[in-house]
C-alpha cells in the first residue's frame, strides 16, 4: 500500500482513538456534587441571613425578607438528600413572618423538601448556637465567625460564607464567599445544568 493510504481498519482504530480521547466530559449532576461536597453528611442547620436572604441583619427582616435567586436550586437540592434546618435570629414576630413568607414564595416549601417546622427562629445569637448544639448536624452552615469556632468542637465539619476568606485552624471548618460557590455553582454552570435538565 503506497505511503499516506491507510486501510479500513486502520483507519477505524485511528477514528475510535481520537473519538475516545476527546469525549466530552460527563458533567456530574447537582445533586451529585452536593452529596459529595457534604460528604454524605444528612443533617444540615443554616443560618439564614447572608446565606439564604440578601439581607444581613435582623433590623432589616423587620420590612422586609428576599430569598437569594442564585442560591435556590442548591437549596432545593440539599432539601432532597438531608435533613435540613434554617435557623435565624430576629427581632419581632413581623419579621419571623417576612422571613416565611419570602421562603414560601421562593417555592422552598413547595418544591423542596422543607416544612415550617424547620424554620427555627430565635432572639439572641447564643440561641441559635443551642439549637445546633440540640440537633446535631454532620454540617452547620452560618456567617458568624464566632458561632463557627464556638460550635468546631461539637459539629462534625462547618461552612463559614463571608466575603473575606477565613483561614481556620480546623480542617473541619471551610470558608465560600457564598453557598452557591461552596459547591462550585456559576451563573454558567446553572446554565449548563438547567440546559441538561
Amino acid at each position: 500500500m503506497p505511503s499516506g493510504v491507510y486501510s479500513s481498519s486502520e483507519d477505524l482504530r485511528a477514528q475510535n482513538t481520537f473519538d475516545e480521547f476527546f469525549q466530552p466530559v460527563k458533567q456530574p449532576t447537582l445533586g451529585q456534587i452536593v452529596r459529595q461536597k457534604l460528604n454524605e453528611g444528612r443533617k444540615v442547620t443554616c443560618r439564614l441571613l447572608g446565606v439564604i436572604l440578601e439581607e444581613s441583619s435582623p433590623e432589616e427582616l423587620q420590612t422586609k425578607a428576599t430569598v437569594r435567586p442564585s442560591v435556590l436550586d442548591v437549596l432545593l437540592e440539599i432539601t432532597k438528600f438531608c435533613d435540613l434546618y434554617l435557623m435565624e435570629r430576629v427581632i419581632d414576630d413581623e419579621s419571623e413572618k417576612n422571613v416565611l413568607l419570602a421562603l414560601e414564595n421562593a417555592g422552598i416549601f413547595t418544591s423542596g423538601g422543607l416544612v415550617k417546622d424547620k424554620v427555627l427562629f430565635c432572639s439572641t445569637e447564643n440561641g441559635r448556637t443551642s439549637f445546633v448544639r440540640q440537633l446535631e448536624p454532620d454540617w452547620h452552615i452560618d456567617t458568624n465567625p464566632e458561632i463557627v469556632s464556638q460550635l468546631a468542637r461539637f459539629i462534625k465539619y462547618q461552612l463559614h460564607v463571608s466575603p473575606v476568606k477565613t483561614e481556620w485552624t480546623t480542617g473541619k471548618v471551610l470558608s465560600s464567599p457564598s453557598l452557591e460557590k461552596f459547591f462550585g455553582i456559576t451563573i454558567r454552570e446553572k446554565i449548563y445544568l438547567f440546559q441538561n435538565l
